[in-house]
């Protein structure tokens, strides 16, 4: 089999698992995290992803995109002279699952579920105790002590969707770690605490270059993703 020269695009929540399961793979690849904080605005994502397809020089055989569709972040990315490769995926969390069916299988029977990964709580404060506090102390120096308790209500009132905190465990990093993390933010939250083994099959396949086209879209050059709205999740469109 031939040797891929791979160019990993990828949000920083997946570093862990992506470094791991391409240290293992017999491909050669070149790295570029973008920080968590792209999700905050999907119009962001889809200007820094492009600027680093842009930027990546020609030698390589593809260009693995680590995101999911990811609020339409990825929508319009545009493969330019060398093919990308994406997960078909809403976000992440389907390639720590395994698959896009046992995503869906699990927000089917728990809708109101927070994921919890290495990456996640190491990139950005989940909710829990500790955000709680942080972001009360940062609001009552902005905006004074009773705007800060409004501010902390609204958003525990957009927590108050959510009822399960889900742990994907793959054994990457200090997994003890992670779970009493989770377990501790779901019970501080009054939440229902998961603990579910993560499939690593589709991470695997990504990065060896096992790309069938249920699990991941091929976009060739010249042509750009599309969101689909069903289960094919995204689809490539050739430029006009």
């Amino acid at each position: 089999m031939k040797i891929l020269n791979l160019k990993i695009i990828a949000c920083n929540v997946m570093w862990r698992e992506l470094c791991y399961y391409a240290s293992i793979s017999a491909n050669k690849f070149e790295f570029k995290y973008l920080p968590w904080g792209l999700h905050r605005d999907p119009d962001e994502i889809r200007r820094e992803v492009q600027k680093a397809v842009d930027e990546s020089v020609d030698s390589f055989d593809a260009i693995l995109l680590g995101y999911g569709l990811c609020s339409r972040g990825v929508e319009g990315i545009t493969a330019c002279k060398t093919r990308l490769v994406i997960p078909r995926g809403h976000d992440c969390i389907t390639c720590f699952l395994g698959s896009k069916n046992k995503y869906k299988e699990y927000f089917e029977a728990y809708p109101g579920t927070y994921w919890y990964t290495p990456g996640w709580i190491e990139n950005h404060l989940a909710p829990g105790k500790e955000r709680y506090e942080k972001n009360y102390e940062e609001y009552k120096k902005k905006y004074g002590e009773d705007n800060a308790q409004y501010l902390m209500e609204m958003e525990q009132d957009w927590f108050n969707k959510y009822s399960t905190a889900a742990y994907v465990d793959l054994e990457v990093g200090d997994a003890d770690y992670y779970k009493t993390y989770t377990r501790q933010a779901a019970e501080w939250l009054n939440w229902r605490y998961d603990e579910i083994k993560g499939d690593p099959a589709l991470l695997k396949h990504f990065v060896n270059g096992d790309w069938n086209a249920a699990e991941f879209l091929i976009v060739e050059p010249d042509h750009h993703i599309e969101a689909t709205n069903d289960d094919n999740i995204m689809r490539s469109v050739q430029n006009t």
